[in-house]
């Protein structure tokens, strides 16, 4: 079997379906279980750090990790920066066959910061029979010393480990997604995958196959290149993924428009309607159309915050990173002028700023526009910024897996 620990909502699982091939997923957080239940994944709901490794052992091919770093996390107060040092004394202790966990977890500040040293205790275990045959791990960039000591061991053991940064976009995800990766085998040199993707189109030379352009958003929506979102005001609903920006039943998201036939490309020369239009549109629930009020043109972007220094991408872009689980972390498409100011541009002509849909925060990690999150909204997006995606995922583990990956089986238009 290939084990998957802290699986979360099935990011490393995606790509081994649309690769034939299945996982065993271990996972704590109720509503990752029901998303992975629905979409048809194997899982054990448990605390990884409890649940005993004697029935993974004499069948373990591969083991996945993602886990919870909260020693490295720059989110809230921080307090498990202070962590370190246990977390990497905890992982030479269990390379040796001591478990000390619990002497150094009453040190730790943060009780979720020695999650980072499990796998350590599943690979030691496993190793004992020769297992696994390869192991792939992932995390945030600031994780990668730890991943060093991680392949240390690993190379003690036998196998061939590499571990560095990659960026996701250079992979054909539409977000610029920087992770520490670990990749290891026993049975093959490990190695990054090659980039399929640039900043900037290399075409093929005789050093290379060359690389396609970063996705973009638009592409990744299916909006096309020089299509752009319209956050239409229609009746009934708010936006997903926290709480609502606007009153209740003012607007609809971008994909719920469309997907209902209130969305359109904006055709040249049309501008959009003002703020001080569109808002006693909705409150009326009146059935005009959306006649413009003004001659500006418009261009949409995400961003990724609310604070002043938040990524800000136009949508013919990657996204940033995203992210959830805080407020201020919230995704929106904001709108601003597509040629330069006019004396006649005032606040009140710029469209509200529309919500980003978990569906919308889904394809941008390269999930299916279909795939069943689980949970309120806040639960659907912290499922989502916390999963691989899959297509990276994919990227990592086919090697591993001796089958040729075929992007076009991740399907990112909606």
């Amino acid at each position: 079997m290939i084990l998957d620990l802290f699986a979360g909502p099935g990011g490393w699982s995606r790509a081994l379906h649309v690769m034939g091939v299945r996982d065993v997923g271990l996972e704590w957080d109720p509503w990752a279980c029901k998303t992975r239940a629905m979409a048809g994944h194997l899982t054990i709901r448990c605390d990884v750090a409890r649940y005993p490794v004697w029935p993974f052992v004499g069948r373990t091919r591969g083991v996945i990790g993602s886990p919870p770093c909260q020693a490295w996390s720059m989110a809230g107060k921080r307090l498990g920066l202070l962590d370190q040092p246990l977390v990497h004394a905890a992982v030479a202790d269990l390379a040796a066959g001591r478990d000390t966990r619990t002497r150094l977890l009453a040190a730790c500040r943060d009780e979720r910061s020695l999650l980072a040293a499990e796998p350590m205790r599943y690979l030691y275990a496993l190793n004992t029979v020769g297992e696994p045959d390869w192991v792939a791990m992932e995390e945030v960039p600031g994780v990668l010393g730890l991943w060093k000591q991680y392949a240390a061991v690993l190379r003690g053991w036998g196998f061939s480990a590499w571990c560095g940064i990659l960026n996701a976009a250079d992979f054909g995800v539409p977000q610029t997604r920087r992770r520490a990766i670990l990749l290891a085998s026993r049975v093959r040199t490990a190695q990054p995958p090659a980039p399929t993707h640039a900043q900037l189109a290399e075409p093929e030379s005789l050093f290379g196959p060359g690389r396609a352009r970063w996705v973009s958003m638009a592409e990744a929506l299916g909006w096309g290149a020089t299509d752009r979102p319209v956050p239409t005001v229609c009746a009934g609903g708010g936006p997903g993924g926290g709480p609502e920006p606007f009153p209740s039943g003012s607007r609809k998201t971008l994909s719920d428009a469309r997907e209902r036939g209130f969305w359109m490309p904006r055709p040249d020369g049309v501008a959009l309607p003002s703020r001080r239009e569109s808002a006693g549109w909705a409150a009326r629930h009146s059935t005009r159309d959306n006649r413009p009020a003004e001659a500006h043109r418009w261009s949409w972007s995400l961003r990724s915050n609310n604070q002043a220094n938040a990524t800000v991408r136009p949508l013919d872009e990657p996204a940033g990173t995203l992210f959830f689980g805080h407020r201020a972390n919230e995704c929106t498409w904001v709108a601003e002028p597509a040629t330069p100011s006019t004396p006649d541009t005032d606040a009140a002509s710029v469209p509200e700023p529309v919500r980003i849909t978990a569906r919308e925060a889904g394809l941008l990690q390269t999930f299916p526009a279909d795939y069943p999150w689980a949970g309120n909204k806040g639960q659907r997006f912290s499922q989502i910024g916390n999963a691989v995606p899959p297509l990276l995922a994919g990227h990592l583990l086919a090697p591993h897996l001796g089958v040729t990956l075929d992007p076009d089986d991740f399907t990112l238009a909606a």
